[in-house]
């Protein structure tokens, strides 16, 4: 495959490729075998009924997972791209047609069901599909790529807001339908590029209409989470930050707020001598080796948050299955760091422990324009933090996005201000 699976998925693979060949009786081949060959001796490597929450069958659905996909790569072209919501971590794409598979949960649904033959029905599915869309209105286009299916699902973004819960509120309350007029009415004043405008009502407008209309949102949840969660931010939302990757909030800018703005830095070791000279970037230094001034949570969201600090917007997401992208948060625990934040304080720190390294290594930093833009950016990030936080009115919030969202949310910003903005009225 030109974008291999997951290292775990390999290995699962390759385990239960050797249980396979150790088995007496016909050989299996996890490639080429009929899959019902494949039941066949399933009972006799698993000792017996598949059980979907012992944790070795969840590793042998694992193995036949990364099967599943090479043989679709062979028949369909299929590739992994990175999906953080994927069981594995990483789902199956197709470059003929915008089609999302999870492989651990198709072989799941069919050991569970106890035909694994179903799995030559996903692939005739996949055929059918593939094949309207080479034929179809939208055939002969350009092909998609892993990049393209990661910009568009995986959810690697995240911005904090502040939402008014009253408007969040009335919002769910609303119906599809009455939402729906809202929307096409701020569409109409709303400043932005007439083919943005189209794609906003060809998605947005016409995914509301596939809802109940006459039903209230926060009742059809389950349907259509993400359409809600949408409907939330468009009608509720008061401010926000800016979009940056989840690792660089976990890893990067949330740690610096803990650590705070040290006068001192610990002793630092061979090898972290060495990463620097090796180009490393100071600021990942930095968080690597300064400890926090402030106690984090051992666990939880990013690395700043107890699981007891984040809960759904509302009650009804709790009926929902898939994960939720927005999320309430209790900020107590950061706001006296927030309080105390000053980013030229956040800067000099980096710079001081650059000499300190210098001075340790003996050798200067090399060249990094790279430590120059995180700086900048963990500094305008945790600065709209630190407003939202202490001057917002409302609810702080976490919405995870796609790339694409993230790309998307000034265009997003302009229909959500025709929303919420005064509106002038002829008389």
């Amino acid at each position: 495959m030109a974008h291999p699976a997951p290292p775990h998925v390999q290995q699962a693979q390759a385990q239960v490729a050797a249980a396979f060949q150790q088995l007496g009786g016909k050989p299996v081949d996890l490639l080429k075998s009929p899959w019902s060959e494949v039941e066949a001796a399933v009972p006799g490597l698993i000792g017996g009924t598949f059980q979907p929450n012992n944790q070795n069958h969840q590793m042998f659905a694992l193995g036949l997972a990364g099967a599943l996909a090479e043989r679709l790569a062979e028949d369909h072209g299929a590739f992994w791209f990175l999906n953080r919501e994927s069981p594995e971590g990483a789902s199956l794409g197709f470059p003929d047609a915008l089609i999302v598979l999870s492989p651990f949960g198709e072989v799941m649904n069919s050991l569970v069901s106890g035909k694994l033959s179903r799995l030559d029905e996903v692939s005739t599915n996949i055929r059918g599909m593939l094949g309207k869309a080479r034929f179809g209105a939208q055939g002969g286009g350009q092909k998609l790529s892993a990049a393209d299916y990661q910009r568009l699902i995986d959810p690697g973004f995240m911005q904090f807001l502040v939402m008014d819960p009253a408007k969040t509120n009335k919002a769910f309350d609303s119906t599809p339908e009455a939402l729906s007029r809202e929307i096409r009415d701020a569409l109409g004043r709303a400043q932005m590029p007439k083919e943005v405008r189209a794609q906003f009502e060809g998605q947005v407008l016409s995914a509301l209409q596939q809802m109940e209309p006459g039903k209230k949102l926060v009742e059809q949840v389950e349907l259509a989470p993400r359409i809600v969660e949408l409907m939330a931010h468009l009608f509720g939302t008061q401010a926000s930050t800016g979009a940056a990757q989840n690792e660089f909030w976990g890893h990067l800018i949330l740690p610096m707020l803990f650590i705070g703005a040290p006068t001192s830095f610990p002793p630092v070791d061979d090898e972290e001598i060495q990463a620097f000279t090796q180009g490393v970037a100071p600021m990942e230094l930095f968080v690597d080796v300064v400890p926090h001034s402030v106690q984090a949570p051992d666990e939880g969201l990013l690395g700043a948050f107890d699981r007891t600090e984040v809960s759904p917007i509302n009650s009804s997401f709790e009926r929902a299955r898939a994960p939720l992208h927005l999320l309430k948060l209790n900020v107590e625990r950061l706001k006296p760091l927030l309080a105390k934040f000053d980013a030229n304080q956040m800067v000099d720190a980096v710079r001081r422990f650059t000499k300190y390294m210098e001075e340790k290594s003996g050798k200067g930093a090399p060249p990094n324009p790279q430590n120059e833009e995180m700086l900048k950016a963990a500094s305008v990030l945790l600065t709209d933090l630190k407003k939202l936080v202490l001057e917002g009115k409302g609810d702080v919030c976490l919405r995870q996005m796609t790339e694409g969202d993230a790309m998307s949310e000034r265009d997003l910003a302009a229909v959500r201000n025709a929303l919420q903005g005064p509106r002038i009225i002829l008389s």
